[in-house]
């Protein structure tokens, strides 16, 4: 695999160029080879021990798109936008979350599960039976929060329009998502498509700190 890098500058005026998208433009659709790179930076996205402590639910059921709107405090973007996102963080860390993660390990690097012995007693001290473990909840959501970011960062560099979403009502999600049968809950969400054509919000300029509050340089 080569390493193709995007320059500098380009990066930056992609990021100069996103914004939280308040209105989509429910008639344009992100293609298919396009929305399928972003499942891979979704897939990609960096977790602690790499263990992926929660799912990517995406949504493309109108109907049910349609009952997160009034869940989103009646924003439209669940509804309005190409691919809707809810980002689902795992409830609780069980060994055979711990087992599953190390047989994948094993499958991927052409290993053994048996190898792994020390790493899961490490992981099953920490995230079943330790400090991660007690805050399961807390500690994926952080994780989750990583995944968003990387996915908006990626969007932003191909040109697609994102809107992290808070604004929700996470009970009426999971019941509407059916989540905590599959030992989830509904942390934050992320409405992705192409902004409207009238979105006031799309030609402001971008308001950040300047460098000098926000840099600390040691």
């Amino acid at each position: 695999m080569t390493n193709a890098p995007v320059p500098a500058d380009t990066l930056i005026a992609q990021l100069q160029w996103r914004y939280a998208t308040k209105a989509f433009d429910p008639a344009r659709k992100i293609p298919h080879e396009t929305w399928a790179a972003l499942e891979q930076a979704l897939i990609l996205s960096p977790s602690s021990y790499g263990m992926q402590p929660y799912r990517f639910v995406i949504v493309t059921d109108p109907a049910v798109r349609e009952k997160l709107v009034p869940a989103s405090w009646n924003q439209r973007q669940p509804a309005d936008c190409s691919h809707y996102v809810v980002f689902a963080a795992r409830a609780a860390n069980a060994e055979a979350d711990v087992d599953r993660y190390l047989e994948r390990v094993a499958e991927v690097r052409r290993g053994t599960v048996e190898a792994l012995g020390g790493f899961k007693r490490m992981l099953m001290a920490d995230v079943v039976n330790g400090p991660r473990g007690e805050i399961a909840l807390e500690w994926a959501t952080r994780q989750a929060y990583i995944a968003l970011g990387n996915f908006m960062t990626a969007a932003a560099v191909i040109g697609i329009d994102t809107c992290p979403m808070e604004g929700f009502d996470p009970a009426q999600y999971d019941a509407i998502l059916d989540l905590p049968a599959r030992g989830l809950h509904a942390v934050v969400a992320c409405a992705a498509g192409y902004r409207a054509g009238d979105d006031k919000y799309a030609g402001l300029p971008k308001v950040r700190m300047p460098a000098d509050e926000l840099l600390i340089r040691l």
